[in-house]
């Protein structure tokens, strides 16, 4: 975040605002940890906030401190547009383009208030008037943490912001695992745990909350399991009938690409989820080294993301998603065979 960004965040920041913080729409654990931390730390600085987020995010998540307080936009049009509409402040994180909130996105674009954005995924949009956007970072959490530092306000950290922050490092770093994860990232960590967070309740409640629906579903998905050799690349494959038949709930699917990617010599996984209600097939991408999975989604299936991981969609059929999918690897055989 440059000194002009920062100064201008302090003069908007220097007196009690209205202030909606968003996230994007399915909100993972970066998307609301991160808003919610945020949130609270601007509560302490005698703000207005509310957080927002364009539709509803997976149970897993629901214990986090402040959950109960987030407005859906899917649920309360009315009310959102309005909190929306009268604030003086929005903050977007975790995502870098209006049109990523959904159809919430179109209420954005209207509004002439002041936007900060902060968020760590490629090619940012230029909607906002403080613009801090980082790809080298491991998460938006790490980011709002090095905010609040930047805003002199470490020291407010409490349990439930760092709770959050640490639910949304550790759920965007695969478990600190991912290349994104810094030196950095381990001392921000280290101090959020200093600050209480339960480290090991955090991982309970959020990876140790299985059903046996989902456990059955991530068998079916592993018996889908296609391995394209010849590219490095494996994909799954998860029907509308399959998701209805072991009761799908929003997150079920989540980190199930990434049993592709542990495959000794794939470095380019995928996941084709049909969504039989918005007439979609939607695509979770993960890759390893320098195959760039944000410019493959980003090229054929209208997505983005970070070099390594990504999301994109088609508004066609599972099946022939798949098929157009096969078509297009050869164009990238070299650079998957010296990724």
């Amino acid at each position: 975040m440059n000194d002009t960004a920062l100064q201008t965040a302090k003069e908007l920041l220097s007196h009690s605002k209205k202030i909606v913080v968003i996230g994007h729409k399915n909100p993972d654990g970066d998307a609301i940890g991160s808003c919610l931390a945020l949130s609270f730390f601007l509560k302490k600085l005698g703000h207005d906030t509310q957080v927002l987020m364009p539709n509803d995010f997976p149970e897993f998540l629901k214990w986090l401190p402040g959950c109960e307080n987030i407005l859906l936009f899917e649920k309360d049009r009315e009310e959102t547009t309005k909190l929306v509409n009268e604030a003086d402040i929005i903050f977007t994180l975790d995502f870098n383009a209006l049109n990523r909130t959904g159809e919430l996105g179109t209420v954005l674009e209207k509004v002439t208030t002041h936007f900060i954005m902060i968020d760590h995924h490629q090619q940012p949009d230029s909607y906002a008037v403080v613009t801090y956007s980082d790809v080298t970072m491991s998460s938006t959490s790490e980011m709002v943490y090095h905010f609040i530092d930047k805003l002199e306000g470490l020291k407010k950290i409490d349990a439930s912001i760092a709770t959050n922050l640490y639910a949304g490092i550790m759920t965007d770093t695969g478990s600190f695992r991912f290349p994104s994860t810094s030196a950095t990232t381990h001392k921000v960590i280290a101090h959020l745990i200093e600050c209480g967070a339960n480290n090991s309740a955090i991982h309970q409640n959020i990876f140790d909350t299985n059903s046996p629906d989902r456990m059955k579903l991530l068998g079916v998905a592993l018996e889908n399991m296609v391995i394209l050799e010849e590219y490095h690349t494996a994909y799954i494959t998860l029907s509308q009938k399959e998701l209805d038949a072991h009761n799908f709930r929003k997150g079920d699917t989540e980190g199930f690409v990434n049993y592709s990617l542990s495959i000794k010599g794939i470095v380019f996984a995928v996941i084709f989820i049909e969504n039989k209600q918005e007439s979609i097939t939607k695509i979770s991408f993960r890759s390893k080294g320098n195959f760039s999975v944000n410019e493959f989604a980003r090229t054929h299936f209208h997505g983005g993301g970070h070099t390594n991981a990504a999301g994109g969609r088609s508004e066609k059929s599972l099946k022939a998603t798949v098929k157009e999918f096969i078509s297009i690897l050869p164009k990238y055989k070299n650079a998957l065979n010296h990724a």
